[in-house]
């Protein structure tokens, strides 16, 4: 079966500067009805619940609560060998530049330690669905854009559907036993785990299928989780299916590859930062690339600078990012600490904000004033 890319047309529509403006950060205090394409809310502070109706221009409706949301309404209708009409779902992390509050996500997979889960969900009949987690990884920590690697959890299956690729056998996973199907949608890999019957709730924890993924090769530890998702795909129907739960927890444990900290300063000339912000109403995320525009190669790198009052780091990747009061310190991690001359280093973050942004104005590398690009 081949199926197009969730949220696709999303991001050409956000390339045409059409797309419909959508709740980032304010939790939905009463369930809060979305009937646009790609309509999202926040509940409980923490997960994004989102409308995703990428494969009908027919209506879809969903019903955000304070633990889940449900299909009210779902017109839409497609045939049983090709893709389903949308991904109604709840999800924690990063998915097309919308990034849940306070995540932790991207993380590299060897700096997972437990990632605990529970779902429950309300099934109907005479709709053809499948119940599916969705898990996104990726060689690079992306916020934004089409991941290479899609693990879906089947934990139900309604009507003549299958999922993408062919079986390659079966496996003992969370302590369940699932087929496994393996192939490629046309812009990710996926392998997916189906179960041989409905699973109306479970808990679990979802680094065991991250885990069994790489046992097969398809990823290694130094890929990136960037979302975890869960909700339904329908071709046909779907009103009254509801994600009546959902808690998605993402821990770390040990000590990230680093180097120990630089106290050489750059030589022969310098360096420089280029500081690329995107901000909205309470938050913002900052991209940061560092350039040796001096003549010696620098081993091991700390930058630092002020941030602006009202800005309150969050989450980070590519760096170790800590923040006291207004002063951030970011260190280089194991992979990008030598900066040849010439060469760049790149890192990012995102965070609250309270009041009206600005961007820091001064930089140091281990010590020595930057140029700001």
């Amino acid at each position: 079966m081949k199926r197009p890319l969730r949220a696709l047309a999303a991001a050409g529509l956000l390339a045409a500067g059409s797309l419909v403006a959508v709740a980032l950060g304010d939790s939905a205090s009463a369930d809060t009805q979305i009937c646009e394409q790609y309509g999202s809310t926040v509940i409980g502070g923490k997960y994004v619940v989102q409308n995703n109706r990428w494969g009908t221009s027919a209506q879809q409706c969903i019903n955000a609560t304070g633990t889940g949301f449900g299909i009210t309404s779902q017109q839409g209708s497609a045939p049983t060998n090709g893709a389903p009409v949308s991904y109604p779902s709840i999800f924690v992390g990063c998915h097309y530049t919308n990034c849940s509050p306070g995540t932790n996500l991207p993380v590299q997979v060897n700096q997972l330690s437990s990632a605990p889960s529970n779902i429950s969900y309300n099934y109907v009949s005479g709709a053809t669905y499948n119940a599916s987690y969705d898990i996104w990884l990726d060689p690079s920590p992306k916020r934004d854009g089409v991941n290479q690697m899609e693990i879906m959890i089947w934990l139900n299956r309604q009507g003549p559907i299958q999922p993408i690729g062919s079986p390659v056998g079966t496996a003992t996973v969370a302590g369940r036993s699932w087929e496994v199907w393996r192939g490629n949608n046309g812009g990710n890999n996926v392998i997916s785990y189906l179960a041989p019957s409905a699973i109306p709730s479970m808990s679990f924890d979802v680094l065991d299928f991250i885990n069994d993924t790489r046992n097969r090769g398809a990823i290694t530890n130094s890929w990136y989780l960037t979302s975890i998702q869960a909700g339904f795909e329908p071709w046909q129907g779907g009103a009254g299916l509801a994600v009546n739960s959902f808690s998605q927890s993402v821990n770390t444990g040990g000590t990230p590859p680093t180097t120990p900290p630089p106290t050489t300063p750059p030589a022969g000339g310098g360096c420089a930062v280029k500081y690329t912000p995107n901000s909205w109403n309470n938050g913002f995320t900052a991209d940061v690339q560092i350039t040796n525009s001096g003549s010696s190669t620098i081993n091991g790198w700390t930058l630092a600078y002020t941030l602006p009052a009202g800005q309150q780091i969050t989450g980070s990747w590519n760096a170790t990012v800590t923040q006291s009061g207004t002063a951030v310190t970011a260190r280089n991690i194991g992979h990008n600490g030598t900066l040849t001359p010439g060469g760049t280093a790149s890192f990012g973050y995102q965070g609250t904000l309270s009041g009206t942004y600005s961007s820091p104005t001064s930089f140091t590398l281990n010590g020595q004033t930057c140029t700001r690009l």
